[in-house]
């Protein structure tokens, strides 16, 4: 069996093979297609294909696809270096299909993908660190995982005085920005430069309500360069000016 971790370039047509060890490949660059068992998926950054032992799979990648190639080793290694993980993940390894990474573990596979994974103690202690996480935490694509609006918020209301990218919020959800902008359509019913521009706007009111700075300051504060602008959105989403919203409080 080749060494536990692996880095591995694609650029062929589909090839079909199987193997006595189960397998999980990571994606890096680019877009690797993969078909395991009938189901077929595509492997890019923050996924990965989940290959039993002994499953019949084809792969390919017509513009090139780099991925870390975990080949797991004996059931025996498993309960070895896994302990109460173990039957965890002898079941995820038993399920072909794609999964999903969260931030953390797309981090971990990225330092492995950077790191001297010829070195056997980094790759198995980084091949039981894969999988342990994955046992407990990784995330069926296509299953239902509501996005993680209070880390969100706190990234809004941590950057509000400078631009805010839908990639930004994307990556701490650990999602491509389009499936994010998508996802956060679908749960929130707005798009992310809304939901950011509104949470903004009731920063601002708080700050008008409960401090003393000036407009302009917090103009600045919620990211408006513009005093008038910000007066202009302030009246769009409240339907009153600052003045009023401060006078309120008094």
């Amino acid at each position: 069996m080749p060494s536990l971790l692996s880095l591995r370039h694609y650029s062929h047509e589909l090839l079909s093979h199987s193997h006595g060890h189960a397998q999980l490949v990571f994606g890096l660059s680019g877009q690797l297609d993969f078909e395991v068992a009938g189901r077929a998926s595509q492997v890019i950054r923050q996924t990965l294909a989940v290959v039993p032992a002994d499953a019949r799979h084809a792969c390919g990648s017509r513009n090139g696809s780099q991925c870390l190639v975990l080949d797991v080793p004996s059931q025996h290694w498993l309960q070895q270096r896994l302990g109460g993980h173990a039957d965890a993940s002898l079941h995820l390894l038993d399920r072909p299909g794609a999964l999903q990474l969260n931030p953390a573990q797309s981090q971990l596979v990225s330092w492995l993908a950077a790191s001297p994974i010829n070195d056997p103690v980094i790759a198995e202690q980084g091949a039981a660190l894969l999988l342990a996480s994955l046992a407990a935490e990784a995330q069926p694509l296509g299953e239902s995982r509501r996005l993680p609006l209070a880390a969100l918020d706190a990234h809004i209301d941590r950057h509000a005085a400078h631009p805010l990218q839908v990639g930004d919020l994307a990556r701490l959800a650990g999602l491509s920005t389009a499936r994010f902008h998508a996802r956060f359509l679908d749960e929130v019913g707005q798009t992310p430069m809304e939901y950011v521009r509104g949470r903004r706007l009731q920063l601002a009111r708080h700050l008008l309500q409960h401090s003393h700075l000036s407009v302009g300051d917090i103009a600045a504060r919620v990211g408006y360069s513009s005093q008038s602008a910000f007066t202009a959105a302030l009246s769009r989403q409240f339907g009153t000016t600052p003045r009023a919203l401060r006078r309120a409080c008094e």
